[in-house]
């Protein structure tokens, strides 16, 4: 097996022995499983299969992949090369795949790729129904990014979520007069005045960053009650919702710690763990990286978690980046794909892999919540549920390829961008942001 690991986008993150030793505890035998019958897949004669995943943010996702990979391929003789690049790379490259009908059998892309080339994957419902029903169901956004919109067809087996809640130091608030995190705009906007006052500011991304500034600008639009698009999918974007969310946006954006606007997935990591920022939004890789690191030990027990702030929302506005898998129309060996993806979704190989990822990619079948790891640190409880938050690309309305694309073209949060930026009015950015997404929702 081949990985390629780009070194500016994956954490220079030594796997802690602690970490290792926690996965290799997990057996998988404290997840309950129900006596369904096993999966029907004939692997064909001769299978190989390729993979294509993001680079990992935690070693442990590595390694453990890669050890459930290979064990596969001494179980059933079906040999795996799997390929990691950059977060930002990996759709383009599934754009070449789908489009010319070769590359891998297998990309775990993100959430909404699979509905993005819907026309281009084969179904999956067999191994996501065996799933469900050994496992105890899917959460929340399992089903929503699994299921092809309207139907009950799954294209996609999402094998875990990153959620993106608040991460803060306890002194840094403390210092600036808070006891703890506000729930509604008027308090967040006044914790980071405070922050700044101080010199020990916030930031969340304003750059093209595949999870934290999509994360970013969907909860500054639901949390002001705004949405790209209603229930029927009709375009909803440029409502005073959204006016009042990047006016509330033009106002934060001075709190920030300077450099935001250049941000991707990995930047406010290494802000946080410099003490150059003190409170952003972010998932577990950064609590995993402070306590494994003996440097920044200190900062990860002066880090807690919170929910992003509601807002107007009827609860913590927040998705996850989901790594979602699927299996191309062009693969040779449709089965041997099928029962990869359902082999390392299985609690022998999942557990070990969730666990020594300290819930990195939270899990998407409601078993998983037995896993050990859960109880193994109270500060990352919160990412328990990461699978069962209620928002998702393109709410309120169907996943779809036009929401995907929105997504993948960062319309959000260039129109936030663009007014914390000075370059549009409120009015003129949401006015923008409607044009493009009208491009792709026809």
């Amino acid at each position: 097996m081949v990985f390629v690991i780009r070194r500016r986008e994956a954490m220079a993150l030594g796997a802690s022995a602690a970490a290792l030793a926690l996965a290799r505890q997990a057996t998988g035998q404290t997840i309950p499983k129900a006596d369904v019958p096993p999966l029907n897949l004939p692997i064909e004669k001769g299978a190989t299969l390729r993979l294509l995943r993001p680079a990992r943010f935690v070693e442990p996702d590595e390694v453990i992949f890669r050890a459930n990979s290979a064990k596969f391929a001494k179980e059933t003789g079906v040999e795996v090369k799997v390929d990691l690049v950059g977060w930002e790379d990996i759709r383009q490259q599934t754009a070449v795949s789908a489009n010319t009908g070769a590359g891998p059998d297998i990309i775990l892309g993100w959430a909404e790729d699979p509905h993005i080339y819907a026309d281009k994957v084969i179904e999956l419902s067999d191994v996501a129904e065996y799933l469900g029903k050994k496992y105890g169901g899917w959460m929340f956004l399992g089903e929503k990014f699994g299921k092809k919109a309207k139907s009950n067809n799954w294209i996609g087996i999402p094998m875990g979520g990153s959620g993106g809640p608040l991460v803060y130091r306890v002194s840094a608030l403390k210092e600036a007069g808070h006891d703890k995190v506000p729930t509604d705009h008027a308090g967040l906007l006044k914790l980071c005045q405070d922050l700044k006052k101080i010199n020990k500011p916030a930031g969340f991304a304003l750059g093209n960053a595949v999870g934290d500034a999509n994360g970013f600008a969907n909860w500054m639009l639901w949390s002001h009650g705004g949405a790209l698009v209603d229930e029927d999918g009709k375009v909803i974007i440029n409502s005073k919702e959204t006016l009042n969310a990047l006016n509330f946006v033009k106002e934060l954006y001075p709190t920030f710690v300077s450099g935001t606007m250049s941000w991707n997935d990995i930047s406010n990591n290494r802000a946080y763990a410099s003490n150059e920022l003190f409170f952003t939004s972010n998932g577990v890789s950064l609590y995993f990286s402070l306590k494994n690191d003996p440097a920044t030990k200190a900062i990860a027990e002066d880090t807690e978690h919170a929910p992003l702030v509601k807002g107007l929302a009827s609860s913590a506005p927040m998705s996850a980046t989901v790594l979602n898998g699927m299996v191309f129309k062009h693969s040779k060996f449709p089965n041997a794909a099928k029962a990869y993806l359902a082999f390392m979704m299985e609690a022998e190989q999942y557990d070990p892999w969730l666990t020594g990822c300290l819930g990195y990619w939270s899990h998407p079948l409601k078993a998983y919540d037995k896993s050990k790891v859960w109880e193994s640190d109270p500060k990352i409880s919160l990412y328990r549920d990461t699978m069962n938050n209620q928002y998702w690309s393109g709410y309120k309305g169907p996943i779809t390829q036009a929401a995907g694309t929105v997504t993948a073209e960062y319309v959000l949060v260039q129109m936030f961008a663009s007014v914390a930026s000075g370059q549009a009015t409120p009015a003129d950015a949401a006015k923008e942001a409607e044009r493009r997404t009208r491009r792709y929702y026809r």
